[in-house]
């Protein structure tokens, strides 16, 4: 069966850190990339950054970049978002998913990633909440 696992949402204050983990079973991460999005209180699911299988190149969305970083440690089958310096407006339901073109986050129809229709397995979502 395949599933994908969020951890490590938590309350938080701003300007602090978390890092979520994106763990996977029933297959093998390192076939693809996988993408992280947000849903936040009120609004429309939205992308946050994507990291291709093979090279690991990376991509972020504005209100995030400088500030998140992802990887993956194919070993442990898992990815990770390393969220520093959280605001307020980073609150949300965290989702990973797996999927991408031939394992590139980019491709026909994408060139701003991550975009959903490139993702068909998810996970159930971690809550980040960052207090002001």
């Amino acid at each position: 069966q395949v599933q994908l696992v969020e951890s490590g949402g938590d309350l938080v204050q701003s300007g602090g850190s978390l890092i979520l983990s994106c763990a996977a079973s029933g297959f093998t991460l390192d076939h693809y990339a996988i993408g992280w999005f947000r849903r936040a209180p009120g609004k429309e699911r939205e992308g946050v950054s994507c990291i291709n299988s093979s090279d690991g190149r990376n991509y972020f969305k504005d209100p995030v970049k400088g500030r998140f970083t992802i990887s993956r440690d194919n070993a442990k089958n898992t990815v990770y978002l390393q969220m520093n310096s959280l605001k307020p407006e980073d609150t949300a339901v965290y989702y990973c998913a797996a999927g991408g073109s031939s394992g590139y986050c980019t491709g026909y129809g994408c060139y701003d990633p991550p975009c959903e229709s490139f993702f068909n397995d998810w996970g159930q979502g971690t809550q980040v909440t960052v207090s002001s």
